[in-house]
Formats: C-alpha cells, structure tokens, sequence
C-alpha cells in the first residue's frame, strides 16, 4: 500500500486513518512526497522520527501498488501505477475556493481538473465525511460522485474518543481552573495570522493570566511557509507574555479536546471545535474570497458572535452566542463513530481481501508537550472592598493601569526585581531562614515593599517593609466535592493591597479577607508571625 500526500496536513489524516490496517501482517506501508507542494517537506521529518519507509516520488511511480491512499487529488498523483486508488479529505469539508490553483470559484478538492484524468474518475473510491459532501460532488464531478461513500471522519471520531483524557490533557497544558481560548488561524493571505499578526499578543497582554490562557494553533502549512523559527521569532512578545505554541500535527486536536472557547477565521478546524461542543468565536473575517457561501462553515461564521477586542471577550464567551455549536457542524460530520469500521469495509474491498476481525479504536491524541514557565514578573491590578480583594494578574508589558508589579526573586530581570512591590519565592535551598531572606532583600532592593517566602501552598511569611512580618494562610475552596487554590504568590498581592487601603496600622490580628483571583475565591487569614515561620528553613 502506498500513501502519497503533499503536506503535513494530507500525512496527518492519512496517519488518523491507518489504525484500519493496525495488525495486519499482509500489509506493507509505504510513504511517498507527491511534488507539486511548497508545504511538504516538514512532513517527511515526521515519518522519518517514526522509521516509516519513504520511497522517492520517481522510485514511487516505477513500482506497481495494489492501493494507493490519498487525501488530496492534486499534484502528479495520476502519474503513480496502482491496482486500487482511494480518495479521502484532508479536512472538515470542502468550505474554500483557491483562486491560484484549479477550476475559478470551484471548492477545493471537488474540482473535476484534479478527480478526472482522461475524462475518469482517478479514484476507485472517494470516502467523504458527510452526505452534503456527496450533493456537492454530485453536483461538480458526477463520474467520482458516481464512486463515493459516506464514512463519516476518522481524525473527528479520533478526537471524541479523547475526550476522556480532556482533564490530562489540561493538566499538562497547565490551564488549571483557568479559561482556555485556542486561537485558530488558516493559511494564506486571508488567514488570521496574516491579517491580525498583532492579535496573538493582544490577547496575551489584556486577559488575565488567572482567568485565560492562550493558545495559538497555526495551520502546518502556515508553519511551513514561515519555518518555526521564523513563527517563534515573530511571535516573541507573545510567547514572553505566556502564548502557548502548540505544535500543528496532532497537539491542535489534543488543544481542542482541552480547549473552552475558540477565536477563528475561516478555517475548518472550527467546525471541529464545534463539533465538540466549544464555544466559536469570530475573528472579524468578513468572508474574503475564500470562503464559499452556504458550506457548513459559512454557516457557523453566520451565527458565530464577533471578536471585537479583548476587553469584550469575557463577556462574550459568557454570553455564548451560539448556544449549540455543535448542530452547526453537524452538517460536515455524519456516521460519528463509525468512519474506521466503514473505511476497513471499504479498503479490503478494493484491496479484495478479507478485514481483520481485530476491535477497531481509534488512536488516542498524545499528550501535549507544549512547556511554558511560570511567569516570573506580573503587573496587578486589585480592588479592595473592605474585607473583600478581587486581584487579576497580566503580564508586566500590559499597558494596563495596575496596583503594582510583583516578581519572583532569584528568577526575574534585575530590572523586574528593582521595580517590583512585591517580591515573592518558593522554598527552595534552605540556605535561609525565611526571615533572613525577607530581611536580606528588603535592604538589597529598596522599592521593595514586601518580601514574601512561599513555605506551601498553604503558608507564607509576608513581611512588610514597614509594619513587619505576618503570617499569611491560604486556604482553599472547597464546594461541590471539588479543591481548588489560588497562588500563594496572588495571594501575598491580595494581601499586600488590603495591608495599603487600610487607613490605620492593621490591629486586631488575625484579619480575614476573602481574595477572589480568577475562577476561585479563597480566604486569607493574617495574623502574626511566630518562630515556625520565622525560622523555617528557606
């Protein structure tokens, strides 16, 4: 069998569906570059980390195949010699028309330039995600329509079935009880990135750190175009702001599977993110000349609420304009759970003979590896109602008004240190008691105000530059069966701007207030310090 594709995204979904053949010991898989594609050459260092055998596209076409798989009709593709040929999409649908290449106005991937070669159908078989897929090539090429089955989508079906691991995959993106927002972007000229190269750092600077975490989900072709240095490179200042960068193979769909909300353009992978329920959001993609009107996609980007600034965004995701997104989707996605058992049915089919009666499943997603490190600077804003703080964090280059910067000492910029309030650290050599260590950066730092040791996630050592040491507790909050925290470092701030409204020298210890930092609100007792935290090893 051979698999020729012409990008990372044709190799991806042509990978999702190859646990039909998983246990197959009369199976050969050979890969093959079909030239024609300036999005190519990245996917060849995927199979070659995975010891796949790659033939040469001219080796390729001298050797006689009993299947060739495919999920894109361009290139040379008709050059290559098989006994059986297979035709599947490459994505949700068939939503775009590409003015440089193909028929004019015609969707990509229906066009009878690339499904015909000598007036026949190439393919023996086309297996489509859904049957509107089927009424439009019906309508562009009947002879390939003619040869067509339903199967549904494998890399969805693949997706649903890692929902269960949604909590993992959070927990190693790190979002924590936070929001997060994947922002997708299509390639091109039209797309997201090419449009609004700004957006991604916008979001960045102006959501709060505790309450939203960004990820961008670059098209691979997109990547490709720019090479991931150069993409790293201009999103710099996002990324420094806390941006996640997730890879474009399999980590976009891990990302959706954790993902809350998506910001898009017109590129399907939203229709994925609908499909799984995730509230869709428009970029303020205006249709362009890509997008044909009346596809599934269109139709969701109609109903979708516009992006119109990040300020705004909050409220919008609360308001959830389209309540139900996934009955937008459904139109580009049918047999859910079924496209690997129809996709074996067919491919022995062709191939003539008898499937494995092994289970079918599809392959979970991996587990993100995307790292990001804790921030080490923050500029805060707080709001202090008597007993009451509400604190949200932004990164130190927000332009936003805040209360004041904190930092993480020993981690942050000499520059962040020096004009930070607030200065906090995690136990960490035991060089220090953690008095000794307040003291000493009290007098090395003069802008400091408090110095903060973290002794757990439950206690800390709050030393104020002029009313002097506190204990400061951090107590969870507990509702519904549920645990959840707020930084020990969020709290210090909290605590910090309740100690600055006070308009006389705190009495009457321990004081309580209720912090509120993002999702959680906890309380915060502080009272005076005693030699457990005074002297603790630090």
């Amino acid at each position: 069998m051979l698999l020729a594709f012409r990008s990372a995204v044709a190799l991806n979904r042509l990978l999702d569906v190859l646990p039909v053949f998983e246990g197959d010991p009369r199976i050969d898989r050979w890969f093959t570059l079909v030239p024609g594609s300036r999005f190519g050459t990245d996917a060849l260092a995927v199979l070659d980390r995975a010891g796949a055998r790659v033939v040469d596209f001219d080796e390729a076409r001298g050797r006689h195949f009993d299947l060739i798989l495919s999920t894109s009709p361009k290139g040379a593709l008709t050059s290559l010699s098989g006994r059986a040929r297979a035709l599947l999409p490459h994505g949700a649908g068939f939503n775009k028309a590409l003015d440089d290449e193909g028929s004019p106005r015609l969707p990509s991937g229906l066009d009878p330039a690339y499904l015909l070669a000598a007036g026949e159908p190439w393919a023996d078989l086309h297996g489509l995600g859904h049957h509107e897929q089927l009424a439009r090539l019906a309508e562009f090429c009947p002879p390939a329509a003619a040869r067509a089955v339903v199967v549904g989508d494998p890399t969805l079906d693949r997706m649903r079935e890692s929902t269960g691991r949604r909590d993992t995959y959070r927990r190693r993106l790190g979002v924590g009880d936070r929001t997060l927002l994947a922002v997708l972007t299509t390639w091109g000229p039209e797309s997201l990135l090419a449009r609004r190269d700004g957006l991604p750092l916008e979001l960045a600077l102006h959501l709060p750190v505790d309450d939203y975490l960004v990820a961008l989900v670059v098209h691979p072709n997109e990547v490709s175009a720019r090479t991931p240095f150069d993409l790293a490179e201009q999103l710099g200042p996002a990324l420094r702001a806390g941006l996640l960068l997730p890879s474009p193979h399999q980590e976009w769909a891990s990302v959706l599977v954790a993902a809350d909300a998506v910001l898009t353009d017109h590129g399907s992978t939203a229709l994925y993110a609908a499909a799984l329920g995730r509230t869709v959001v428009l970029d303020g993609y205006d249709g362009g000349s890509e997008l044909l009107p009346g596809t599934p996609m269109a139709r969701l980007l109609a109903a979708a609420p516009r992006f119109t600034g990040a300020a705004d965004l909050p409220g919008l995701l609360r308001a959830a304009a389209v309540p139900d997104p996934a009955r937008y989707a459904a139109d580009a996605f049918a047999r859910p759970g079924e496209a690997l058992g129809l996709l074996r049915a067919e491919l022995y089919r062709l191939l003539g003979l008898a499937p494995p009666r092994t289970p079918l499943t599809p392959a979970l997603l991996p587990d993100p590896v995307v790292s990001r490190p804790a921030a080490a600077a923050l500029a805060v804003r707080a709001e202090v109602d008597g007993s009451r703080v509400r604190l949200e964090r932004f990164p130190v280059a927000t332009g936003l008004p805040v209360h004041h910067r904190a930092a993480r000492h020993g981690a942050a910029g000499l520059t962040e240190q020096r004009s930070a309030e607030v200065l906090w650290r995690r136990a960490g050599t035991g060089r220090w008691s953690a008095a000794g260590w307040a003291a000493h950066v009290l007098d090395e730092l003069p802008s400091c105000r408090v110095a903060a040791a973290l002794l757990s996630a439950e206690l800390c050592l709050l030393v104020h530059r002029r009313l002097g040491p506190f204990a400061l507790r951090v107590a969870p909050q507990r509702a519904g069966g549920r645990i959840r925290r707020i930084d020990p470092a969020a709290a210090v701030s909290a605590a910090y701007a309740w100690l600055v409204a006070q308009p006389h020298p705190v009495g009457g210890l321990p004081a309580v207030v209720d912090c509120t930092v993002g999702p959680v609100t906890a309380r915060l007792e502080l009272g005076t310090a005693g030699s457990a935290e005074l002297d603790a090893e630090f």
